[in-house]
């Protein structure tokens, strides 16, 4: 029989040679490259940003200035322990009048340790926050009293400032406090409006008073406040049933309206802990004068403790919704090197250590589905200026 070539034979010929073509130019590479120059890979934008290298890479080989050789910026929101932090610096300033006003009087810092300071105020926790991030050569601060809850809450948005902890201010033993109208105790917020600004370390109270009373979060109606002072007035106006705040400003809203002071850290005399934050770019830079301010603090300390008559006067002028000063510098004193030595594990003993303060707060943090993961708490503080004036002064 006679064979005859149809069209089917040349597409089989066809097919064969472009699957040997196709394999050995998969083999060479060139359909690699083919696909490399028609369907190029979309590119990663990465964000370099200064967090990514270590805080003291710009700090200078040798000592060329000890100190700043502007004021050294420390921002604070009022509270008792922060009467220390006035008395050392002579008064507050704040970032729109950062300069001392005239006839102010000279601190401790200047007098003793020869280094000018400021004391800036801040009404909000998040505004000194974002002071904290920008650092004060752009605007901001070089240093902040945070409570230990706030730090762990935002250091990853500080990420860039590498904040670093450098010692223990203050323990509030009063000073945040739960007051309600119609409310007869804890146990019957069930179902109330509590009223709370969510960005402060009376929020972090709130949560600790639920846990005590075996609430859930879901089961009060959280009303956000703009500011922690608000919260007196939001009592008053009838716009929550129980507030947290300061106890000077919310003891006198419940007393109007016939409520009560129902819990305050009093109860928790270890939650909430303030401690001095440096930014690590400052410190790396600047050690000498952290630890002028570490010295000032202490020696401002132990003046307030002996006779708080001049620093009660500068909070009063300052914070006067804190009530009474010498009440307020009473539920929230400053800390004690002592204190400093036990809270950051150096001697002695403490019923919570800042590493677990730290820990517990971030982790709560977590559970509750706010914001990304804090790092270590080992990575968090710098306790070099601390070690060294507590080994200068002795036990």
């Amino acid at each position: 029989m006679k064979l005859h070539r149809g069209p089917g034979l040349f597409l089989f010929l066809t097919l064969c040679l472009f699957g040997a073509g196709y394999m050995l130019a998969s083999r060479m590479g060139y359909l690699d490259r083919l696909q490399a120059r028609l369907f190029p890979p979309a590119k990663e934008v990465i964000r370099l940003s200064p967090g990514d290298f270590p805080a003291g890479v710009s700090a200078p080989v040798a000592d060329v200035a000890s100190v700043p050789l502007r004021p050294v910026l420390i921002g604070f929101t009022p509270r008792g322990s922060a009467s220390a932090l006035l008395l050392a610096t002579g008064g507050s300033t704040t970032l729109d009048a950062p300069a001392a006003p005239p006839g102010a009087a000279q601190g401790l810092l200047k007098t003793a340790y020869a280094l000018e300071a400021r004391a800036v105020l801040f009404a909000r926790e998040e505004e000194l926050r974002q002071a904290l991030a920008i650092g004060a050569e752009n605007g901001g601060v070089d240093m902040a009293c945070l409570s230990v809850d706030r730090l762990a809450a935002w250091a990853p948005s500080l990420r860039d400032a590498a904040p670093r902890t450098v010692m223990l201010l203050g323990r509030s033993r009063g000073q945040e406090a739960l007051a309600a109208v119609g409310v007869q105790d804890l146990a019957s917020l069930r179902g109330k409006r509590i009223g709370v600004y969510p960005m402060s370390s009376a929020h972090y109270f709130a949560l600790w008073v639920l846990s005590r009373m075996g609430l859930r979060t879901t089961d009060v109606k959280w009303v956000d406040l703009p500011s922690t002072l608000d919260a007196g007035r939001a009592l008053r106006e009838g716009r929550a049933d129980a507030v947290v705040g300061l106890w000077g400003d919310v003891e006198l809203a419940a007393r109007d309206r016939g409520g009560s002071v129902l819990a305050t850290t009093a109860d928790a005399p270890h939650l909430i802990a303030t401690v001095l934050v440096a930014r690590g770019d400052f410190a790396a830079r600047y050690p000498d004068a952290v630890r002028r301010v570490l010295r000032g603090l202490l020696d401002a300390g132990q003046g307030v403790q002996k006779e708080p008559g001049a620093a009660a006067r500068m909070l009063g002028d300052v914070a006067p919704y804190l009530g009474d000063p010498i009440e307020a510098i009473r539920s929230a004193p400053p800390a004690t090197l002592a204190d400093n030595r036990s809270f950051f594990g150096l001697s002695g003993e403490a019923p919570v250590t800042y590493d677990e303060l730290f820990q517990s707060a971030s982790a709560l943090f977590q559970k509750l589905k706010r914001g990304t993961p804090a790092p270590p708490a080992e990575d968090t503080r710098d306790l070099g200026a601390l070690k060294y004036v507590s080994e200068a002064r002795g036990p």
